[in-house]
């Protein structure tokens, strides 16, 4: 689907964090990832492309963010994770130049994590509340 987006329409999405949740159904504990050392953009590498949606003839710009195995601290979390690029790779993954075989997971201890309010998971009045990413005491691993 984005094989011709990662010859020529590649991307850097900067975020914050990112989410993952743990827990089984029902019970589900999310948690947030940022830089370690507390830079306040992470840039992962992404794919864009253009498409016309067929029912309603509109234009969709749309995106991908590449993923790739999880380091061992990632394991717990889950099975795959973003592609972060550092500084001085973001030049190279966006002129293309950058290999599939380059992109790898970031270094044990490139990120940190901490759980965070479960209403994150809920897209509502107060759900741009930025208590919502503050550490709070799980239950759950």
């Amino acid at each position: 689907m984005f094989r011709d987006a990662y010859r020529r329409r590649r991307c850097i999405v900067p975020a914050s964090g990112f989410y993952e949740w743990t827990g089984g159904k029902g019970a589900k504990q999310p948690h947030i990832f940022v830089d370690a050392q507390g830079q306040p953009i992470l840039a992962l590498a992404g794919l864009w492309e253009r498409w016309r949606n067929p029912e309603t003839r509109e234009d969709v710009l749309s995106c991908t963010l590449i993923v790739t195995e999880p380091t061992r601290w990632m394991l717990p979390y889950h099975d795959r994770m973003p592609v972060l690029l550092q500084q001085a790779e973001i030049d190279r993954w966006l002129s293309a130049q950058m290999r599939a075989d380059e992109l790898h997971p970031v270094s044990e201890t490139a990120l940190r994590e901490w759980p965070i309010d479960r209403r994150v998971n809920k897209a509502d009045v107060g759900d741009d509340d930025p208590l919502l990413i503050q550490p709070i005491e799980s239950d759950l691993p």
